[in-house]
Order: C-alpha cells, then sequence, then structure tokens
C-alpha cells in the first residue's frame, strides 16, 4: 500500500487516520456513556481524566487528518453513484470532521468553563480557554451531549453506508479504505 491516495484508493497515511480514530472515537462514546451514570469515586475522576487525554489526542489527529486530506487526492466515488448519494456522502463526511472537532473542543471548554483542568495523560495540562462559569459549563455541556448523539448517528449512517455498498452494491468504495 502506498502512503499517499491515489485516484483508485487511500493511501496508508488515510487509512491509519481512519481506523485508528475510529477505535478512538467509538471507544470515547461508549466510555463517556458509562462513565456519567457511575456515581462519584476515585474510579469516576480516574475515567474523567483519561476521557479528557483521548479526547485532546482526537482534537489534534483531527486536524492532522484533516490537514492531509486537504492536501491530497481524494479517490473519486463512482460514477454511476446517484447524485443525491455523492452530495449525501460529502455532506456526511464533513458532519463528522466537525463533530470530531467540537466534540474535544466542546469538553475542554466545558471543563474550563468549570475550573478543572485538562492534563494530556499527565505529560501537561492545557490552559484553561475560558474564565470560570457555572452557565457556560451548562451550555458546553449541552453541545458536548448534543454532538456525541449527533456523532453517534452519524457513524451509524456511514458505516451502514459502506456495508450497503461491499454487500448489496458490491463497489470498491469499503475496499479502498480497508488497509488490506
Amino acid at each position: 500500500m502506498l502512503f499517499k491516495n491515489t485516484n483508485i484508493r487511500y493511501g496508508a497515511i488515510a487509512v491509519l487516520f481512519h481506523w485508528i480514530m475510529a477505535a478512538i472515537v467509538i471507544g470515547m462514546l461508549c466510555l463517556g456513556l458509562f462513565m456519567v451514570r457511575l456515581p462519584v469515586s476515585l474510579e469516576k475522576l480516574s475515567l474523567y481524566g483519561w476521557h479528557k487525554s483521548f479526547g485532546i489526542l482526537v482534537l489534534m489527529l483531527v486536524i492532522l487528518r484533516l490537514s492531509w486530506r486537504l492536501m491530497s487526492v481524494i479517490p473519486p466515488l463512482p460514477e454511476a453513484l446517484p447524485q443525491w448519494q455523492k452530495l449525501a456522502a460529502h455532506a456526511s463526511h464533513w458532519a463528522l470532521y466537525l463533530c470530531l472537532f467540537l466534540m474535544p473542543l466542546s469538553g475542554w471548554l466545558m471543563s474550563s468553563a468549570a475550573g478543572l483542568p485538562v492534563s494530556f495523560f499527565g505529560w501537561f495540562v492545557l490552559p484553561t480557554l475560558i474564565a470560570p462559569d457555572p452557565s457556560w459549563r451548562v451550555y458546553f455541556l449541552t453541545i458536548h451531549q448534543f454532538t456525541a448523539f449527533g456523532l453517534i448517528g452519524l457513524i451509524g449512517l456511514h458505516t451502514a453506508a459502506a456495508l450497503q455498498h461491499h454487500f448489496i452494491e458490491k463497489d470498491n468504495i469499503l475496499r479502498r479504505m480497508l488497509p488490506w
């Protein structure tokens, strides 16, 4: 597999970004849904710390991934694909990028508004983005929650579309993002 994208398939770097981010984001969504239901404890605080660290990692990765995408060739969708599906594919991809950027940013802003530090795996503490303010904390919490459910829906749609193309349409859309 080539490192760079071609007109036929995604390269190793794009594939690596895709699958690493997919694993982290799905894990983060599961962790987020799990940890908010836990009673206040050391375990819950520890999980929040991991959640914040991985959230900042997602923010870094989405910036790198978007930069790579903007500098790379993007394999075109099949010509036979109806125009509405092409528009839906492009819109859903950009909506995924927006959510992947908004989720960690809203989490960081929520922590800042709560007066809580955001550590990156204990290596360093990120600066607060805004002064502590309970009303802003609730605002960013709401954005974080709505974006999480939007992201869950978009991931489901993205996965269903990829599987539909692979098993029903039998085209190469899914295969060009697979590492093998």
